[in-house]
Formats: structure tokens, sequence, C-alpha cells
């Protein structure tokens, strides 16, 4: 199964955002263990880069992508995808961005916090614990 993970999931892990690390980390887990194909937009890494190194430093911000760069599979952010992000009017570009690059990728799921964000489609979004609760792991 691919699962595309949106950056506030991926987020979650590297910051050790408390209230939402469990099911973010565990659906993390699934990519690390490669139980999933774990995709993430290409742009996130950028995204993620930027947040760690403001928050820690950038030899931490490295490590980081170091870290998805082992794990994820990174979905292309071409002008197609960029394109369909800006013509989709969606109020957050960001979030149309991450839903164009998981439609390109062939995700059978997009994984997010912010499910309420993305429009109604092919590729089911869910949260990392709605996820977990319909795909019970051994």
């Amino acid at each position: 199964m691919k699962l595309f993970i949106d950056t506030n999931v991926l987020l979650d892990v590297i910051a050790k955002r408390v209230q939402f690390f469990p099911d973010s980390s565990a659906v993390w887990s699934l990519a690390e263990s490669g139980q999933v194909t774990g995709l993430i937009a290409s742009v996130s890494v950028t995204n993620i880069y930027y947040i760690v190194r403001k928050l820690s430093d950038h030899r931490t911000a490295m490590k980081a992508m170091v870290e998805l760069r082992g794990i994820f599979t990174f979905a292309a952010c071409d002008s197609q995808v960029m394109s369909q992000a800006i013509d989709a009017r969606m109020p957050d570009f960001e979030d149309a961005v991450q839903y164009f690059s998981a439609l390109h990728a062939g995700a059978d799921v997009l994984v997010t916090r912010n499910p309420k964000h993305f429009p109604r489609s092919a590729v089911p979004v869910v949260t990392p614990t709605e996820y977990l609760a319909t795909h019970p792991q051994p």
C-alpha cells in the first residue's frame, strides 16, 4: 500500500509533538519497516528543513533530511502538480500541492491531521488515527 504522508504528520514525529506523536509515529514506523510505501512531497523536505532548523540548528535539520531520505520516497512536485495546485482554488496552497503530489504519485491513501483541508477524490484522506484503526498492524 502506498501512503502519502502530509508534512504535519512528519513534523509530529520529528518535533515529538506529544499530543500527536503516538499515532503519527506508528504511521511513520509502517514506512520505516517496509510494511507500506511511504510517499512524501518533495517540497515537504524543504519545509521540514526550514522548520527544524528554526527550532534547532542546521546539523539537526540535516540529520532529519537524511532520515527522511532513508525512509520515504519523494513524490515529484513538477509543473503539472504545481499548475493543478494553483488552479485548484483550495484555501491552503500547501495542502493543494500535497494533494496533487499524492494524486500523481499514485497514493492509495493520504494521511494528514487535517483531512477537512482536502477535497473528496479518488485518494481517500484520513488522519493517522483513522488509518491505524482501519488498517490494524500485527
